[in-house]
């Protein structure tokens, strides 16, 4: 429906909701930066009126416990001028804060100023600075810049249409206001798949991918992290953020375990299941073209110390293998069957830090003997011994005084 142009990758589209994902991604930007905390509550950094007390990783999680909705005429149907201070877009609560989740839009506005308050500009400044242009996402903007797509509404029972209102929503931007293309949101995928230093490490990313609530559902089909949605199909997570506006529809969704983006784009005010489709294009590429493994290539370098500490050791009674990974990493998991596997991170301190499974978080230490040599290994309390309750354990691994014997 554009005049002497077929849509194609460049033409822009409202993409809604899909807003709130790089919102998230500014606000944890300002985290790794050390301006904020997630625990912090928003009165702490900015004039938050009723919702002072709520936390950041509440509204960024849709846990805050806030309406859904502004008061007054819908936000994404009305001018943003009716709603021209951050109390305005704000309703009563819904829910206690923190028990569960429940899709709050105002919640959205709230972190936008709140990147405005700590950027000292705009939160649209901000984006273009920090993410868009880094990720040369030039035609990813707040108003529609041509060629674009209009917005319609079509008749339920008739092929006829309207246009829709394509009105700016002031405060309530960040919830919903971007506009940007097929080939911008290819770039967006990119990054939300390996991370990009300039912007969010992949770890960070990792972080805004885990579930922040009960979803809600026992069949788990869709979850919500720090600004991502999880959608759950025939055994695959993927994640992204699907996003609505009169006119429009619009999902992105990545799977890192496939490396694939799905991007679904369209000017309708209602129609197909946008997320499915998004869904579904990634499912069909990953199903007819796996992915192939990375080339194995050994390490570029190896610390000695650290190398004889690789192989078996024992929680108890149960054999771990430690394996060493790039970057002085390691890899602790049980040697057969289900067990807490995790992955640690070198810190400069001589220490280990959990990546991910039961360990997350967990630090991971040497203890060393009398004769300075590694003795056992400590994480989060669990020994972990070269023999199964070896003599001379410390307490959490300690032998019975008669050792092992036939019964």
């Amino acid at each position: 429906m554009l005049e002497g142009h077929e849509p194609d990758e460049d033409t822009q589209y409202r993409i809604g909701s899909l807003t709130k994902t790089f919102i998230a991604v500014q606000v944890m930007r300002l985290r790794d930066e050390g301006r904020l905390d997630l625990a912090d509550p928003l009165g702490k950094h900015l004039d938050a009126g009723q919702v002072a007390s709520v936390t950041i990783a509440q509204l960024l999680s849709h846990t805050a416990g806030l309406a859904s909705e502004t008061p007054g005429p819908w936000w994404e149907r009305s001018p943003g001028d009716l709603r021209p201070a951050l109390a305005d877009i704000l309703g009563p609560a819904r829910h206690p804060a923190g028990r569960l989740f429940h899709y709050s839009n105002p919640g959205y506005g709230l972190l936008g100023a709140l990147v405005g308050q700590l950027r000292g500009h705009g939160w649209e400044h901000a984006l273009r600075q920090e993410i868009l242009d880094p990720l040369g996402m030039a035609r990813t903007t707040v108003s529609p810049e041509p060629p674009y797509a209009r917005g319609f509404a079509v008749h339920p029972w008739a092929d006829v249409m309207q246009l829709e209102p394509a009105e700016g929503t002031g405060l309530m931007a960040p919830a919903g206001e971007l506009w940007s293309t097929a080939a911008d949101l290819c770039r967006f995928a990119a990054f939300l798949l390996d991370g990009d230093d300039r912007i969010l490490p992949a770890k960070t990313l990792a972080e805004m991918r885990t579930p922040a609530a009960p979803p809600g559902d026992d069949a788990w089909a869709s979850g919500y992290g720090l600004g991502f949605q999880l959608f759950r199909h025939d055994g695959r997570v993927l994640y992204g953020h699907s996003g609505s506006m009169p006119g429009f529809l619009a999902t992105l969704c990545v799977s890192p375990a496939d490396a694939i983006g799905g991007i679904a784009l369209a000017n309708a005010t209602s129609g197909p299941d946008i997320a499915a489709i998004a869904v579904d294009l990634v499912t069909i590429v990953a199903d007819n073209e796996p992915r192939i493994p990375a080339r194995w290539k050994p390490l570029p370098d190896v610390e000695a110390a650290l190398l004889v500490l690789t192989g078996l050791w024992y929680w108890g009674p149960r054999p771990y293998l430690l394996r060493l990974l790039a970057d002085r990493g390691l890899e602790l998991s049980p040697t057969a069957g289900s067990g807490r596997a995790s992955r640690f991170r070198a810190e400069p301190d001589g220490t280990w830090t959990g990546l991910d499974g039961y360990y997350t978080g967990e630090t991971l230490r040497l203890i060393r003997g009398a004769d300075g040599l590694v003795d056992h290994l400590d994480l989060g309390s669990f020994v972990f011994t070269r023999e199964p309750y070896e003599l001379d354990a410390p307490l959490a691994a300690r032998p019975d005084p008669e050792g092992w014997r036939g019964f």
